[in-house]
């Protein structure tokens, strides 16, 4: 079995953004994995940013009221 390399905080937390959208390569995941595994503040922030990616997601398929559309083009027309 191969050694998963240890990588700290810094480069875990450069590397988040693309593990959560699984944009890594195998050998990076590992490595993110481990030590999210270990250090529970970046734990915590892959947890914070999956709940956001989520939410955010939600709220793109919500449908906007025919009011609130107006007044937004109404002040896009005004630029």
């Amino acid at each position: 079995m191969k050694k998963i390399k240890t990588i700290g905080c810094e480069e875990a937390l450069k590397h988040l953004l693309a593990y959560l959208d699984q944009e890594l390569g195998p050998a990076k995941r590992r490595e993110l994995e481990h030590h999210i595994e270990i250090c529970r503040t970046c734990f915590s922030r892959a947890e914070f940013e999956k709940l956001l990616k989520t939410q955010l997601r939600e709220a793109g398929r919500e449908t906007v009221g025919a009011a609130f559309e107006e007044k937004i083009k109404s002040l896009l027309g005004r630029f």
